[in-house]
């Protein structure tokens, strides 16, 4: 199948397809006319790909770990033991920018109730 078909059947758009071939996650086969040809078991590859990028895991990351995943069913699981040091360490990343966000969150969450007070005060006087 082409490009457009591959995007079609993965409901993911052509550009995306093909900074997933520059990162080196799809391999298509070449035709002789130089299009990329897919084939049916790329959409499952494409489905895989979107979910780790969903976990947060990124496409140089992706591009080492994709050969060694299994899906069972509900998530991609990795085949070969020495991954789950890679997947612990991804978590522990996501898990400090997600807890520098919240920090974030409650600062930005200050300044507001501090600015409405003071218009609120300013406003009565």
């Amino acid at each position: 199948m082409r490009i457009s078909e591959l995007s079609r059947a993965s409901g993911v758009s052509t550009r995306a397809l093909r900074y997933y071939e520059e990162q080196g996650l799809l391999q298509p086969q070449r035709q002789s006319n130089r299009y990329r040809s897919y084939g049916p078991e790329d959409i499952e590859r494409v489905r895989r790909i979107r979910f780790m990028l969903a976990a947060g895991i990124s496409t140089e990351l992706a591009s080492e770990l994709l050969p060694c995943m299994v899906d069972d069913g509900d998530f991609l699981v990795p085949a070969c033991e020495d991954l789950l040091s890679e997947f612990e360490r991804e978590h522990a990343r996501i898990s400090a920018q997600v807890a520098e966000l919240e920090s974030a969150r409650r600062a930005l969450a200050g300044i507001i109730t501090a600015t409405r007070t003071s218009l609120r005060v300013a406003s009565h006087s």
